[in-house]
């Protein structure tokens, strides 16, 4: 956590902060020579037809032309400029931003899982309670530091989004018309009650499971059951909206009717996965006794059938954009497949193929270390969705993995494992009161 504080806030001090450092940077960087070598269009006389034509009067033009080429490239070079300097300056923050979401993004998808869990009362998960309330810990922190980026956003502090420029506003129709929706009092009351409700549905689960323990009856199974089938309800289009507001929206130009299915599936499958790593790691070290391989077994078919749902929504976007070719959708596609191309596959080799061939074979999901290493992928996998998602939006061809990118992921997961870990400590790792607790510790697949 502190190397990755130093090194973000380092990333924000070395963010340029006029023009004229942009230009250093790029003078010393392997941007030196991208915009400077253009030539004027000179011509050579002698091989111009014709006699007649003096050779004077033609130099004259000549250096007419040029002169005006020259001061035409001037301005497209100090556009260019004031283009890069916002997007170095939103660097810093688009990182802050991106690891602040993902962490967030998998208690969230612990939350959403724990809850089904509750309303189908399934019978072979209780033992793994404990470990998903201990995950579900960091929603309160998490979602406040995304809040207060989102706030420092509506308060002109960062650019993240566009749409809250009035200047950009100002010269952009298809904005105007979405103001009703996209302005930052509505903007900031939509994500409160977001937060609002899934801390407050996280608090009420908690405060019951650890009530559960000294229970003698199911009463607060049953209000456990009432409160996951309404939280899923609550969640279902919260997460959708959720998913327009802080992701989707810094593409204000583009929409897709499966966006809030596509995040979905990613803070879903991104949330089971580290129930599953931790599950494993804290078994490892004598805890969880009551865990066995069918329960990791369970999990990692999540894993890979969440795999499997992530990118047929992934494909179906992508294709049905792709086919249709109307200019406004597919740019969105081809900036991230321009700009982004190792990242754009890598992240679908990493959230696809990789789990596939890991987990295809029954007997590979019980084995630990090779849950735990195809966990990893996969979590680095839908890392690089978060990033692909939001980076091309604020950063655009500017960016790179720098000391930001990699601080801010540092300081998320110290802050994230501390949180988790802390929890955990807090209660007995196994739920007495749950009625199917019995079934769940002789589970077998």
């Amino acid at each position: 956590m502190i190397v990755g504080a130093i090194g973000l806030i380092y990333g924000f001090i070395a963010a340029p902060e006029n023009v004229e450092e942009v230009k250093e940077m790029m003078a010393s960087g392997h941007h030196g020579d991208e915009h400077g070598a253009v030539e004027s269009s000179e011509i050579n006389v002698e091989q111009l037809p014709g006699e007649g034509i003096a050779e004077e009067h033609v130099q004259e033009e000549t250096h007419a032309a040029g002169d005006a080429s020259h001061a035409e490239e001037a301005g497209h070079d100090d556009e260019h400029y004031e283009h890069v300097l916002h997007q170095l300056q939103n660097k810093p923050w688009s990182a802050l931003y991106v690891a602040a979401f993902f962490f967030f993004m998998i208690s969230l998808g612990v939350l959403a899982f724990y809850a089904i869990q509750y309303a189908a009362q399934a019978g072979w998960s209780p033992v793994l309670f404990r470990v998903m309330e201990a995950i579900t810990a960091y929603l309160l922190p998490g979602g406040i530091i995304v809040f207060v980026i989102l706030m420092l956003s509506g308060f002109h502090i960062n650019h993240l989004f566009i749409w809250m420029d009035p200047e950009v506003v100002a010269h952009d129709e298809i904005i105007q018309a979405k103001t009703s929706y996209l302005n930052v009092p509505f903007f900031l009351i939509r994500a409160a009650i977001y937060l609002g409700g899934w801390i407050l549905f996280r608090h009420l689960l908690r405060k019951n499971s650890l009530k559960m323990d000294e229970a003698t009856d199911n009463t607060y199974f049953k209000k456990n059951f009432k409160l996951a089938a309404g939280f899923l309800v609550f969640f279902i289009v919260t997460e959708s909206m959720m998913s327009w507001d802080w992701i989707m929206s810094l593409d204000p130009h583009w929409f897709s009717t499966l966006f809030g299915w596509f995040v979905f599936a990613s803070l879903f499958v991104s949330g089971i996965t580290t129930i599953a790593i931790i599950s494993i790691y804290l078994k490892s070290r004598g805890y969880l006794e009551f865990v066995n391989d069918s329960h990791i077994h369970d999990l990692a078919k999540f894993m890979f059938g969440i795999s499997i749902f992530w990118t047929y929504l992934w494909f179906s976007q992508f294709m049905l954009i792709w086919y249709s070719n109307i200019p406004e959708e597919v740019v969105y596609f081809i900036t991230r497949m321009e700009d982004y191309p190792v990242l754009f596959w890598g992240m679908l080799v990493t959230n696809f193929i990789f789990p596939v061939l890991l987990l295809m074979n029954s007997d590979y999901k019980r084995v630990n270390w090779f849950v735990i290493m195809t966990g990893i992928v996969i979590l680095c996998g839908h890392y690089l969705n978060v990033f692909v998602l939001v980076m091309p939006a604020t950063v655009g061809e500017s960016w790179f993995i720098g000391i930001p990118e990699i601080s801010a992921v540092l300081l998320f997961a110290g802050l994230f494992l501390f949180v988790v870990f802390n929890s955990l400590t807090k209660a007995p790792l196994l739920v007495k009161g749950n009625p199917f607790i019995k079934e769940s510790k002789h589970y077998h697949y």
